[in-house]
């Protein structure tokens, strides 16, 4: 049995909107391009009004290696509620999913199943609400839309807006297991884990960090979370 490395990133971009108060799409995909990751998802990746344009025009995507998923909503969008998912061009996409979350807030998730040298995976990006009840909705409706798929090694990540213990996600259920995150949030001065990745045991982590370069710091609110996994290959 072969293993397979695989590196995730979940980040809040804040519609391209830095600290300094600079809208700056280019500084946005070079934070995302430095990741070196094979999936990213990220959150508030679109704008509110109308027809939600992307944060991210398509032409940053000319040649980077990444290519983001479209989901089949009728949208400008690049995500579902402004969670989008950028996938290395070597990898072949099966399927896609998206859904409305419950709650008093407009929330959403958008779901992929892989495959990824040789091993099929799903993954699912989301940004849950600012309230804990909704968030609690929010998770179990997560758990069932993660039954969908019919892959075994399957991934949630995304900003899950939590400020206590691991204890207030396990709404996710006993498939999966949040992974202990440095703080992500605020990025000037991070001292929230409020960036999450949730994972069955056909992974295994090898390391996880907050990515904490001065572009970073100033491209959002939030640091991107990176996780360098191990995932069991085919026989």
């Amino acid at each position: 049995m072969t293993k397979i490395s695989l590196r995730i990133a979940t980040y809040n971009i804040r519609k391209a909107l830095g600290n300094d108060r600079r809208r700056d799409p280019e500084r946005t995909m070079r934070v995302i391009e430095a990741l070196d990751a094979d999936i990213v998802l990220l959150q508030e990746a679109d704008m509110r009004l109308g027809l939600r344009p992307a944060a991210l025009p398509a032409a940053l995507f000319e040649g980077c290696g990444f290519r983001p998923v479209i989901f089949a909503h009728g949208r400008d969008s690049l995500g579902w509620h402004g969670n989008a998912i950028l996938l290395r061009d070597s990898i072949e996409l099966l399927t896609t999913a998206h859904i409305d979350l419950p709650g008093l807030e407009p929330r959403g998730a958008v779901m992929v199943d892989l495959r990824f040298e040789g091993r099929d995976i799903s993954v699912i990006g989301t940004h849950l609400g600012l309230i804990r009840a909704s968030r609690r909705r929010q998770l179990a409706a997560l758990r069932a839309f993660a039954g969908h798929s019919q892959i075994s090694a399957r991934l949630v990540a995304g900003d899950f807006n939590e400020w206590s213990g691991l204890s207030h996600l396990a709404g996710l259920g006993p498939d999966f297991r949040v992974l202990p995150s440095p703080p992500t949030f605020h990025a000037r001065k991070p001292v929230a884990a409020l960036d999450r990745i949730a994972l069955t045991d056909d992974f295994t982590l090898r390391d996880i960090r907050a990515v904490l370069t001065p572009e970073a710091r100033r491209a959002s609110d939030h640091l991107p979370l990176v996780a360098d996994l191990t995932l069991k290959g085919a026989s």
